[in-house]
């Protein structure tokens, strides 16, 4: 255990200190520019979520559209081509105006609501990440400060803190700023009845569901967590000639054939909390690659992170309230009652009901938000793990992936086809909330 922390706390400061040298070339500008001041921030942001405990994929989900929403409404705010989001997104009021006639920079600005936002969003996290933090504030600052007047930086600043303020006291409102005991409720009542979720892990916290009111949480472009809903999963039964039992029979037997190429697909789209950026911040990694590729300015990256962000928010709370409403139980305890009591799964099943499938739901809201922004069969290749041992994977579109990912589930003994299928049917749903909000002028 040892070894390992040592070895993610290595990977950790390595991060970080990539992320400085993004900032430290900008230095033969007159200032650093605003997209590697956000490009800098959110690799950070992306190693803190795999060192913070609370941080399951729903909670990431949700600080990474916080952390979006400020950035980009900081840019808007001096921007002829960004339009602010305020009376688009739920509950979202408008954001005091930049002083006219006043002088501002974007870089400090950002610099300014980003170091605000790391600061309340994973003020729990461990030891590591708070130093980092720290190092890392202090000398973004400095950086962003260098060849700006003295007014320029104070007003500037001031600005940038006080977004953050606002999108701050509007995020409290949300039902998800509280994370308590990991996320697993003290107390809990199971459903009683054949086909209902029970337990599928030996640890005591985890004997209760994660997050079972997430889907009650405010959500960002969508209406509510119902504005997406889904049909009822397959009628549970034991019948070997029934709908369900088939299923769950398709599962036990992938399992047991696996290829190399299912295992690898399998363990690539895992993003386990605390071992990945978890599976929104995987898609969040694509398309910072992406955006770094482009050499996209401030106002293309803020577009397409917040609109990623929202979609990957609004997927897990979406998500959530249809777990909670079906509330099915898990290929594992179902295939070893009723077909292989000595059945083991690839990957370890995630403490909450099953149905529809988190990372299918997200997944395809997240490809379709970024079909929109990038275009249809737009190829690319995903390199989020290449720094953990893990291989780039190539695909032809955003929805290819979406479908891998989703599938992914099926190889690992996670959930039934028709979690998957219909997961990415409900992240379609959710992705084109997320595709009408009108973010340019």
């Amino acid at each position: 255990m040892t070894m390992q922390l040592t070895r993610r706390s290595a990977m950790f400061m390595t991060a970080a200190a990539l992320s400085t040298s993004t900032v430290r070339m900008a230095q033969a500008e007159p200032t650093v520019k605003a997209e590697d001041v956000i490009i800098a921030w959110y690799k950070l942001v992306l190693e803190l979520v795999r060192h913070t405990p609370t941080y399951s994929p729903p909670v990431a989900s949700r600080s990474f559209a916080y952390v979006g929403v400020a950035v980009y409404e900081a840019l808007a705010s001096g921007s002829s081509s960004l339009r602010t989001l305020a009376g688009q997104l739920n509950g979202l009021k408008p954001l005091a105006a930049r002083e006219p006639g006043q002088q501002y920079d974007n870089a400090v600005i950002l610099n300014a609501v980003l170091a605000r936002a790391v600061t309340d969003f994973f003020g729990n996290t461990g030891p590591t990440g708070q130093h980092v933090m720290e190092r890392f504030g202090a000398k973004r600052r400095d950086e962003v400060r260098a060849g700006v007047a003295q007014g320029v930086v104070a007003q500037s600043e001031a600005y940038g803190e006080a977004v953050m303020a606002h999108i701050a006291e509007w995020a409290a409102s949300d039902g998800g700023a509280k994370i308590e005991n990991m996320g697993f409720p003290y107390e809990y009542q199971l459903t009683k009845g054949e086909g209902h979720w029970v337990p599928t892990s030996t640890i005591g916290q985890q004997q209760m569901p994660l997050l079972p009111d997430w889907g009650n949480n405010r959500t960002f472009a969508m209406k509510n967590g119902a504005a997406c809903p889904l049909p009822p999963p397959p009628a549970y039964s034991e019948d070997p000639a029934s709908e369900f039992y088939k299923q769950a029979l398709e599962v036990q037997q992938t399992t047991k054939t696996l290829t190399p190429e299912q295992k690898t697909i399998a363990r690539f789209w895992s993003d386990d909390p605390m071992l990945s950026p978890t599976p929104p911040g995987h898609w969040m990694w694509i398309a910072i690659g992406l955006l770094e590729a482009e050499k996209a300015n401030a106002d293309r990256i803020a577009d397409v992170l917040v609109r990623l962000g929202i979609a990957v928010a609004d997927g897990f709370i979406g998500c959530w309230a249809a777990k909670f409403e079906h509330d099915l139980l898990r290929p594992v305890t179902y295939i070893r009652k009723v077909i292989d009591p000595k059945w083991e799964t690839l990957l370890i099943t995630p403490p909450f009901p099953e149905y529809p499938s988190g990372h299918s739901t997200q997944s395809g809201a997240a490809a379709v938000v970024l079909t929109q922004l990038f275009g249809e069969n737009f190829a690319f290749v995903d390199s989020t793990h290449a720094r953990d041992g893990i291989k780039p994977r190539a695909f032809p579109s955003f929805w290819a992936a979406a479908e891998e990912a989703g599938i992914s589930r099926l190889y690992g003994g996670i959930h039934f086809r028709a979690a998957i299928e219909l997961g990415l049917e409900q992240g379609r749903c959710i992705g084109l909330h997320t595709n009408a909000l009108r973010t340019r002028t």
